[in-house]
């Protein structure tokens, strides 16, 4: 009666041993033989081994969660089929993934695009703002004023833009101090460099009109700068503001009136890049440009930074945020590199020899 007790309850116990023995034998763990202190011996290896695993599991868990998804916005001073601006975008995303970051993986990118207008931008910060971003990209200085407008908190880094210090932006270029901090566009002692390269490639030149965006705040301190510095030169300065084309044809046609004129686009009106181009060949006015794609597109002759490079390198200030700097502790950075092109077949067409050492110093030419 006994033996044949101990024996149901042999049987009832050795299954449920040999199940717990089995995840040992996976193991690559050596069986013990039976008998009580081998069973003994068998379940403390047991206990210890499921300890370990219960301490591996959360790490195991952790692992393979997806990394945290991070929302960027990017407002664009553009049109939505500007190639130009599509290369400023790539290049910002070349450099995010340059410092880990990847769109469906742990980022996802929001993009919008405002056509360089006041009232466009207000209408696509709000949407961009609404989406509830990490951080924001703006692409030149209506943007961020419309950015700011809606948010004095949320994480700006600005490209492209000209005077972030006069139009408020920021409080100081290496202590920002608000919600906003990048890289701009233009130094002011540049403007009497856009007027010697225009008096160097046309030396008859004894007037310019300066093509600017009235609704910008850089495009008004621009054109006073160039104004001090013409004066010095003995070159006489007038405005045209760009709100739209039909004023920048009349204004440029009414000053060509006159001789020995040139032009000045500012980087504030380059929505109307072809615009200017057009008219400026129209009636043969020598005109100088802020980006080398105005001298590719046909413009006389460009000076300015590279902006491709400059929005790689917002990448690594987003990147920055993201991980806990603050825009307020990250200086604003002007360009260390200025690119000179010139584009002969234009100067060929305004009757213009450019000199030896204008050509000797120039970064492109264009035949």
């Amino acid at each position: 009666m006994g033996g044949s007790s101990l024996s149901q309850r042999k049987s009832i116990v050795r299954p449920s041993l040999k199940r717990d023995i089995l995840p040992l034998h996976c193991m690559g763990m050596t069986p013990q033989a039976e008998g009580h202190m081998a069973s003994y011996i068998g379940r403390r290896k047991f206990i210890a081994t499921l300890g370990c695993a219960a301490a591996a599991w959360p790490l195991a868990a952790r692992a393979q969660q997806p990394e945290r998804m991070r929302r960027i916005g990017v407002l664009m001073n553009r049109a939505v089929d500007n190639p130009e601006g599509h290369d400023r975008l790539a290049a910002f995303h070349q450099g995010l993934q340059e410092m880990g970051w990847g769109v469906g993986r742990n980022v996802r990118i929001d993009s919008r695009w405002s056509d360089n207008s006041a009232d466009q931008s207000a209408k696509s910060a709000a949407e961009l703002v609404a989406l509830a971003p990490d951080i924001i990209l703006a692409s030149g200085t209506l943007a961020v004023m419309a950015l700011q407008h809606i948010s004095r908190t949320l994480p700006i880094v600005f490209a492209a833009v000209g005077d972030p210090v006069g139009s408020g932006l920021v409080d100081t270029l290496a202590h920002p101090g608000g919600n906003a901090t990048g890289f701009m566009n233009y130094e002011y002692n540049l403007a009497a460099k856009y007027l010697e390269l225009l008096k160097e490639i046309a030396p008859s030149v004894t007037r310019v009109a300066v093509i600017r965006n009235a609704d910008n705040p850089s495009g008004l301190a621009q054109y006073g700068v160039l104004q001090n510095a013409a004066q010095s030169l003995g070159i006489e300065a007038s405005p045209v503001n760009a709100r739209d084309a039909r004023e920048i044809e009349r204004s440029v046609a009414a000053f060509a009136r006159k001789p020995n004129g040139g032009l000045i686009a500012t980087q504030t009106a380059n929505f109307y890049r072809d615009l200017i181009i057009t008219v400026a060949a129209r009636h043969k006015l020598p005109a100088v440009h802020g980006s080398r794609y105005d001298a590719a597109g046909g413009g006389l002759i460009s000076y300015g930074p590279d902006f491709v490079v400059q929005f790689r390198q917002a990448a690594t200030y987003v990147d920055r945020i993201l991980k806990g700097e603050k825009p307020a502790d990250l200086p604003v950075q002007a360009p260390t590199k200025y690119e000179l092109v010139i584009n002969l077949k234009t100067a060929k067409a305004l009757g213009l020899t450019v000199p030896d050492s204008l050509l000797a110093r120039a970064d492109e030419v264009i035949e």
